[in-house]
């Protein structure tokens, strides 16, 4: 099997690699510069891991997805969502982008992962050791959960009527947020262009151009470069200075 994953600041990546080392199947950055229709026709399983916004999968990998829908006809899926508090269908969300039938989903599940929003008050960024205990209870559950695939136990979290409910209404506010945030990406005074945002930017939304770094309106809102900017001088939706930066596992 294969998994493909979605990282912004490296809890995706960390349960993506996790689950590829306990199963020895093959891990992959849908960033690579790669050939993913065929990688993808060589594996029976694909497994898909990344963060949940709002509860519904960001648009960086449905992108990839719609560009290798075809590839991934009839294959069995493992679906991993990495989520702050909870998500209610973080998982099942990835199968609104599939028609019925389309694709088999054998194994479900969310990680609670330490946050890394670090420029809203409401969600403070956890200590040393709090990102331990984050970690530890997620390689229990990864445990478990290579258990329960290496004896064919089909499990999927996420999919009950109950956290459909507690999805919709997380997600109900999502698409107007996500479109505002491809445009309210802020770079203040203290931005030295380095061009650390342009090299690491998922989206390639930062040019330099005129002496300045200019946001290109396409932001898929993974944070990466607010937690990387050297100067702490990027933020997403608000203009307030970014204080602490969330450091990738």
């Amino acid at each position: 099997m294969i998994m493909l994953y979605f990282s912004g600041t490296g809890n995706s990546k960390y349960i993506a690699e996790l689950f590829c080392k306990q199963m020895n199947a093959v891990c992959c950055s849908i960033e690579e510069k790669t050939d993913f229709d065929n990688l993808i026709a060589l594996h029976e399983t694909v497994g898909f891991c990344y963060p949940v916004y709002g509860s519904r999968v960001p648009r960086i990998m449905r992108d990839f997805v719609k560009k290798h829908m075809a590839a991934l006809k009839d294959k069995k899926l493992i679906i991993f969502c990495t989520q702050m508090y909870f998500s209610g269908d973080g998982a099942r969300a990835f199968t609104d982008i599939f028609a019925r039938g389309y694709i088999n989903v054998i194994y479900a599940e969310h990680f609670l992962m330490p946050n890394n929003v670090c420029n809203l008050f409401i969600t403070p960024l956890p200590s040393e050791k709090t990102v331990k205990n984050y970690i530890t209870k997620a390689e229990r559950k990864m445990q478990v959960v290579c258990d329960n695939i290496a004896k064919n136990i089909i499990y999927k979290r996420g999919f009950n009527p109950c956290s459909r409910v507690l999805g919709l209404i997380q997600g109900v506010f999502y698409p107007k947020l996500e479109k505002a945030g491809m445009d309210k990406v802020w770079i203040d005074g203290d931005c030295d262009l380095c061009n650390l945002c342009v090299d690491i930017c998922p989206m390639s939304n930062f040019e330099n151009a005129n002496g300045k770094i200019t946001p290109k309106h396409n932001c898929t809102m993974c944070y990466r470069c607010i937690n990387r900017c050297p100067q702490k001088a990027i933020s997403v939706y608000l203009r307030s200075k970014v204080k602490k930066q969330y450091k990738t596992l």
